[in-house]
């Protein structure tokens, strides 16, 4: 997805990161040991650690080409000690020895996020706080978080360059336990309301709304639960913009 400071000129490094990436890099624990999980360039651990603002960090990227863009970002800022950058799948990028405090994904989608959190629930260790940055896909990752233990600490909602991007803060509690509405809109969304969070379900109504009207008029039959999800989802949106 394009990022908006491109759109402006501005490059995007470790020195200048995304709107999105600044959001997240507010969540990190100051003095964290940060695991970034499909670190891309490895702008978000580097510009971190040029700020002070964490004590180690391993970037883990699972395809070659992004791999040695980070590794190339780490070594000009002069920080092969403190950031080491591995070639692996998830989170078994995460060795032990690390310690880390803090874990980040950011770009994919939930389902994406959930699953690589699930396949690599091994190398968690409970004590650390995800930060997580979906691209769609909320629900079934809140749904992980709280069959999992996780309570949810944080959620807002961002506007940058024409789509709406989520980030949700988590830390292992013990039981936790959301009702649906709450796993569709976000625990912490629902107490706060912010405007950016109204502004985007009042555009996802409009479009919800459009598909049934769709439905309606289609020449062959849309199956019913799926007419029923979308109905049911068009009223809890609607109750919610009251």
């Amino acid at each position: 997805m394009p990022d908006v400071c491109a759109q402006k000129g501005l490059q995007l490094n470790e020195q200048t990161l995304s709107m999105r990436l600044e959001r997240v890099a507010a969540q990190v624990p100051a003095g964290a040991r940060l695991a970034d999980i499909g670190s891309d360039h490895g702008y978000l651990p580097v510009a971190l650690m040029r700020r002070g603002a964490i004590t180690a960090a391993v970037a883990g990227e699972v395809a070659v080409t992004p791999f040695h863009a980070a590794e190339r970002t780490v070594r000009d800022n002069g920080l092969d000690l403190q950031i080491t950058v591995r070639l692996a799948c998830g989170l078994a990028a995460i060795e032990p020895q690390d310690r880390i405090s803090a874990i980040t994904l950011c770009g994919m989608g939930g389902e994406t996020i959930r699953d690589i959190l699930d396949a690599g629930k091994a190398r968690l260790n409970g004590e650390e706080r995800l930060i997580l940055q979906p691209n769609g896909g909320e629900q079934p990752l809140r749904q992980w978080l709280m069959e999992n233990g996780y309570r949810i600490l944080h959620e807002e909602v961002l506007r940058e360059n024409r789509f709406d991007y989520e980030i949700i803060v988590a830390e292992r509690s013990g039981p936790v336990t959301y009702s649906a509405q709450e796993l569709y809109f976000g625990p912490v969304h629902l107490q706060a309301r912010s405007a950016a969070f109204l502004g985007k379900w009042q555009r996802r109504l409009r479009l919800k709304q459009k598909t049934l009207s769709h439905f309606a008029r289609a020449r062959q039959a849309v199956p019913a639960e799926k007419v029923h999800a979308i109905t049911r989802q068009v009223g809890w949106i609607a109750e919610l913009l009251g």
